[in-house]
């Protein structure tokens, strides 16, 4: 069914509504700790010191308004790093892929503490195989897990008619906007100062912006894009959001609210809301600081109809994306730039539940501490799978993407593609460099 053109705004934000702003910067001040970036990773971050030492001077400058980014317009999945594994092992160890999997759990948790209604679902997640060629990462998925002795984290299971699924206890799915408000409101709640419509303008130490200037003993990046060029670039995410499809879960068996993810590269995710609406996402938007692309929009809906026949009559009601940051690995800088400013990026379209953890790890940092936070591989693990530079990185990867995508629809068509698609389709997994999920 084709549906009419979908409203393009956030519809996150529009059930959330929306909240008296704070006021913008509008003279020179100090403070101890600034953190630039109002998203989840600067919330989370300026709570955690608050929590840690309460008489802490903490400052948060947002550039729109808090969750005006990702944080505000991702799909919602909340989890940790179990999915993860077999990649998670590769790149830091068995030991390392262990601490961090584990530490990150505890993000639903605190998510739950919030002790608001976020639409926190606590139903797990699944990982479903769509094509023949999906099968080994689902069973890679479990293998893993019982490798490492923790085969209740990664359990095979069924979901409705796909060929493979593996079920990860630790999923859950929330309302973005209304997480990103939550955080918002424990943060002034506990004593930190928020600043919106104060974009930043240079950090020289001091904190330079069109009101005022501040000055802090400890300046912290959250917004996503520190100067690491060789270590990240820009991908981009879509959604669409069908109408109430309710009576239609009950018939497909997903009523429970499982977060759902299929094991292309460039993963389809789905997830249901409180009302019965189904958002479908498309990992495989183009490359570069798109805030609209008609063709991920279009290959979304086409995910909703072919993953999930049973919608083929549901209208799509809203569509909306835009970019990420996305590492070589797929797991988040933290650490210290040049001068003494620290920093958390590259979450790689996984940021609800791990910039939690970041945010921990940045509160220890900050307050110099050596503790279980800073002991994980995150921390300052410098450039372990550089990117290539420019303009390298950018043409590269616009090819790359291109066959991936190529063969990824092949694959799903029961097709071959040629054997040169596949070859430049090859290219990430020759340099070890992973840019989806398989």
């Amino acid at each position: 069914m084709s549906s009419a053109r979908p409203a393009a705004s956030v519809w996150w934000h529009e059930e959330a509504g929306l909240e008296a702003e704070c006021s913008p910067l509008a003279a020179d001040r100090s403070a101890d700790v600034v953190i630039v970036g109002g998203g989840y990773c600067g919330l989370w971050t300026a709570l955690a010191l608050k929590e840690r030492e309460p008489g802490l001077d903490v400052l948060v400058l947002e550039r729109a308004f808090c969750g005006d980014g990702p944080s505000g317009r991702n799909g919602g999945f909340l989890h940790g790093y179990w999915s993860s594994l077999p990649w998670l092992a590769q790149t830091f160890g068995d030991e390392a892929a262990l601490a961090i999997a584990r530490a990150s759990t505890g993000a639903v948790g605190a998510v739950r503490a919030l002790g608001e209604d976020v639409w926190l679902r606590e139903a797990g997640m699944l990982k479903v195989s769509a094509a023949l060629a999906q099968d080994a990462a689902v069973e890679r998925s479990i293998a893993e897990a019982e490798r490492l002795g923790v085969p209740e984290e990664a359990v095979a299971a069924e979901a409705m008619h796909f060929r493979r699924a593996v079920f990860f206890r630790d999923g859950a799915t929330v309302q973005p906007a209304r997480l990103v408000q939550a955080l918002r409101r424990a943060a002034l709640a506990a004593g930190v100062s928020i600043h919106e419509r104060t974009p930043v303008l240079r950090v020289e130490p001091v904190v330079v912006t069109a009101g005022g200037r501040v000055r802090a003993s400890e300046i912290v990046l959250a917004t996503g894009r520190p100067p690491l060029p060789r270590n990240l670039t820009q991908f981009s995410s879509y959604v669409v959001l069908t109408e109430p499809v309710p009576e239609l879960l009950e018939e497909m068996g997903w009523a429970q609210g499982e977060a759902i993810v299929d094991s292309r590269m460039f993963l389809h995710y789905f997830r249901t809301t409180a009302e019965g609406r189904v958002l479908m996402g498309s990992g495989s938007g183009p490359i570069g600081p798109y805030r609209h692309d008609a063709a991920s929009i279009a290959r979304a809906e086409r995910g909703v109809r072919r993953l999930l026949p049973a919608l083929a009559g549901a209208r799509i009601t809203h569509a909306w994306g835009g970019p990420i940051d996305v590492s070589a690995d797929r797991f988040p800088f933290v650490g210290t730039l040049p001068g003494g400013v620290r920093y958390a990026a590259g979450f790689s379209g996984n940021g609800v539940g791990p910039s939690w953890l970041a945010g921990q790890i940045l509160a220890s940092l900050v307050m110099g501490r050596s503790d279980g936070w800073t002991a994980l591989p995150l921390l300052d693990r410098g450039p372990r799978r550089p990117l290539p530079p420019e303009p390298l990185k950018r043409l590269g990867g616009r090819a790359v993407r291109a066959a991936v995508l190529r063969v990824e629809e092949a694959e799903e068509d029961g097709r071959r593609p040629s054997a040169l698609v596949r070859a430049v389709a090859a290219i990430p997994r020759i340099l070890r460099i992973q840019i989806g999920v398989r």
